[in-house]
């Protein structure tokens, strides 16, 4: 089983507040049914992109702090799944189920399998534990 990132996009200046109750209740479902199926690994909403702190490397070894994101962009990841499907067609199909939930994009795309050393950087659910998060 491959681990895959379903990362929901949010238009900049996205207010989650006014989302109505239907769309929660299709998140929730979408939840429910990622559930029951054994496919997610853990599951976030994130808070608005100018709420964000950025972090960079100085050339003197300090770190230095900045107000929001690291990109200026128009669209930022709001919310998050991490599953666990068989392969690329399986995660799509969530995606797909996890667009019309959030009526918003969505992007799938796998994590990297191995670590430079070689060895894999997978670990089981069972390892894991099976996180009981929802998506906000």
């Amino acid at each position: 089983m491959t681990r895959y990132l379903v990362a929901i996009h949010h238009p900049d200046g996205y207010d989650g507040s006014l989302e109505g109750e239907a769309m929660a209740r299709d998140i929730d479902s979408l939840n429910v049914e990622m559930d029951a199926a054994g496919v997610r690994v853990f599951a976030g909403g994130l808070t608005a992109a100018g709420s964000a702190r950025s972090l960079r490397a100085q050339p003197n070894g300090e770190v230095l702090v900045t107000d929001g994101p690291y990109l200026e962009a128009k669209e930022h990841v709001g919310g998050f799944w991490i599953l666990e499907a068989a392969d690329l067609d399986e995660a799509l199909a969530w995606g797909r189920k996890a667009v019309v939930a959030c009526r918003a994009p969505v992007e799938v795309r796998a994590f990297s399998r191995y670590r430079p050393d070689g060895q894999t950087a997978d670990r089981t659910r069972k390892e894991l534990g099976h996180a009981k998060n929802q998506c906000a």
